[in-house]
């Protein structure tokens, strides 16, 4: 069986500067400070009695399902949920852990509903109603990002996920994601399970259609466990500008080739895809193997580092290893990924600038 710590190398196999553009804040805390905060809020479940427990519960050993990947998160986040010290921490401690990993530039999406207890219906993961309301913890994320990028000189910027089972709530996302526009929000995301019945269809269908309308960029997870259908979906219905996952993408050749054509941009995580039995335990068969010989706009991320083990160095190294990745894919992948970021026009230039003196070259 393939196991994670196979990929932990003492090299670094890419050590020059990364773009980072898909990866989830409550799936990156820190388990020390799960536990600070448990403590701070006197819970005695046996899970954190000490880092190696934690660990022991929230991390996936084998290949599973994206439910059981989901599942992990009712471990922790009771934890912080509804903490101002923790939401901001949580953010800091993640441009750190970005900046240690060379990442220049980073996209990090999150709920601001799962961290909120006031001012949100239903309250998550078991918790009392409080005082913290989700336009709160986007202002603490905020906060944690802008300190983060201060202390530790890399660029972080966060967006915003609807549910796909709490379409409830995304109308208020979108009306987020428009109060704090590049500051540090840049975009809307839908992520969740793509089987869902087409009755939660409509929330989100007019949140995204309120992004198009006030010039909000646009994510959406599709083809990760769900076939290539949702993907068509996210496109025509949703208006996605980039696919998260989209590994299904290629079991339908017409929509496949499409996007080719549309220079559609697709946020890889490999590991990801093997945790969460969105794709073959083969990585030597995996989609992005076809998508880098086409010459696809792809990118690598991790996509959840706590409950899956990893870092971006694991997924870097999955695509040296088993994928026959070289320097120079490498840096097409984090070229891919800056010039398909959601920064405005001019920081994309400079951040396409910087990698260019990095890599030695004018263009690829």
């Amino acid at each position: 069986m393939f196991r994670v710590e196979r990929m932990e190398t003492s090299f670094t196999v890419f050590n020059l500067p990364k773009v980072e553009l898909h990866i989830h804040l409550d799936a990156c805390i820190r388990p020390e400070t799960i536990l600070h905060f448990a403590k701070k809020k006197n819970l005695h479940s046996p899970w954190f009695q000490n880092r190696e427990t934690l660990l022991n519960h929230v991390i996936c050993t084998k290949q599973g399902s994206l439910t059981e990947f989901l599942s992990k998160f009712d471990i922790y986040m009771p934890a912080v949920v509804g903490d101002r010290d923790a939401v901001r921490r949580i953010a800091y401690e993640f441009v750190e852990t970005k900046a240690k990993e060379g990442v220049v530039y980073v996209e990090v999406r999150y709920n601001p509903h799962l961290f909120a207890n006031c001012k949100v219906d239903p309250i998550q993961f078991g918790q009392k109603a409080g005082d913290l309301t989700p336009e709160e913890v986007v202002e603490l994320v905020n906060q944690g990002l802008k300190e983060g990028e201060r202390d530790f000189k890399i660029k972080a910027r966060s967006i915003l996920c609807c549910l796909r089972h709490m379409p409830e709530w995304s109308p208020e996302i979108v009306e987020l994601c428009k109060k704090y526009h590049n500051d540090t929000v840049v975009a809307i995301d839908l992520s969740g399970d793509e089987g869902l019945k087409s009755e939660y269809f409509p929330g989100h269908l007019q949140a995204y259609e309120e992004a198009v309308r006030s010039g909000i960029h646009r994510t959406v997870h599709a083809g990760e466990a769900g076939p290539a259908s949702v993907v068509k979906e996210a496109v025509e219905l949703l208006k996605a500008e980039r696919i998260g996952h989209g590994y299904h993408t290629v079991e339908d050749p017409a929509l496949y080739k499409r996007l080719l054509q549309m220079d559609m941009h697709f946020e890889m995580c490999p590991w990801s895809s093997y945790v969460t039995g969105a794709c073959d335990s083969d990585f030597s068969k995996h989609p992005l193997i076809q998508f880098k010989k086409d010459g696809a706009n792809c990118s690598l991320s991790n996509d959840g580092p706590l409950p899956m083990n990893s870092s971006l160095e694991t997924d870097y190294n999955i695509a040296k290893t088993y994928m026959a990745f070289n320097e120079e894919d490498f840096m097409r992948m984090n070229i891919n990924a800056a010039r398909s970021c959601f920064l405005p026009e001019e920081e994309k230039k400079q951040l396409l600038g910087l990698l260019y003196n990095a890599y030695g070259m004018i263009d690829l």
